[in-house]
């Protein structure tokens, strides 16, 4: 499938890289198919290119090497709704904000994406009575910085 992206230029998407969103993103209703494209190979972060609209791009992480204690409960109607089951675990994902300086970077906790790998649908869901906001710093300390021998 090929797709237009402002911030990547035209793409050749393979169906397999396509999350299908059937709910759409809040605040986003129409936007129901998003390309998977990973930053890097060891990278936690990756895009989520809309393959309908060029200008929507969000980046997301994977929040538990930031945040190693982050959880929460997936309540049963979308479990079931995604086909999840202790054989098929979820992955989920954190929508970040990037601000002009990077080390200021937010990941959005309150409301993670949830998808099912195999069937490549997901969700957005929106955390009740969680102890998360919307901006927490991925790097509070500023980033790791490394030493000539390039360990951090």
């Amino acid at each position: 499938m090929v797709i237009e992206s402002t911030r990547f230029g035209t793409l050749d998407i393979d169906d397999r890289d396509i999350l299908n969103f059937p709910a759409g993103l809040p605040g986003f209703g129409a936007e129901k198919a998003f390309a998977f494209l990973p930053y890097g190979p060891d990278s936690p972060f990756a895009f989520l290119q809309s393959v309908a609209e060029p200008n929507l791009t969000f980046l997301i992480v994977e929040p538990f090497p930031f945040f190693p204690d982050y959880q929460f409960v997936l309540p049963d109607d979308i479990e079931k709704a995604l086909g999840l089951s202790k054989k098929n675990l979820p992955q989920t994902f954190v929508i970040v904000t990037v601000p002009e300086k990077l080390e200021e970077m937010t990941a959005n906790l309150l409301a993670p994406i949830v998808v099912n790998p195999g069937k490549r649908t997901a969700v957005q869901i929106v955390l009740e009575k969680a102890p998360y906001a919307t901006r927490h710093r991925l790097f509070p300390q500023g980033f790791p910085v490394k030493n000539a021998k390039g360990d951090k």
